[in-house]
């Protein structure tokens, strides 16, 4: 059964790895590298190997999450490792008190749009030209998940 865990910096190659291969335009070395600061967090989607096949990285300032990063190995996806991952994520920020989490989409991503409001997310509004594609750019798609049920809209 697959496990989340915590990351650490040394598992640096090992997410490069996945994230060179979850996305069309990865992340290189060095960002993913700075996303171990001070305000980050990392969580790790292990396989029955203790072998890395996803990972969610977010940025927590006060009460606000945004989910910088979150991406499964092609040959894993469609297996419910993402909602896994995405729903453990979820689970950790709400221990923390956290009262939202926000994060941006391409809108070409419906796999990742459906999961997304499958968990509760709503659609907030958008970033023009945001991501690169082979065509140019695309949209981005800003959402938002409540994760507790006293905050005011």
């Amino acid at each position: 059964m697959a496990q989340v865990l915590p990351l650490s910096i040394a598992q640096l190659s090992q997410m490069l790895l996945v994230e060179q291969q979850a996305h069309p335009y990865p992340w290189d070395e060095a960002t993913l590298a700075s996303c171990f600061g001070r305000f980050y967090q990392q969580l790790g989607l292990f396989d029955d190997n203790a072998q890395l096949i996803g990972f969610s990285i977010m940025q927590c300032l006060f009460e606000e999450a945004t989910l910088m990063n979150i991406c499964v190995k092609p040959s894993e996806q469609g297996k419910g490792f993402g909602k896994l991952l995405l729903e453990q994520t979820i689970a950790s920020l709400k221990a923390q008190h956290i009262e939202v989490l926000l994060l941006e989409v391409r809108v070409s991503n419906a796999s990742a749009i459906g999961l997304y409001r499958h968990l509760g997310f709503i659609e907030t509004g958008s970033r023009r030209n945001y991501y690169h594609t082979a065509a140019g750019r695309e949209d981005a798609m800003l959402m938002e998940l409540k994760l507790h049920c006293d905050i005011q809209a």
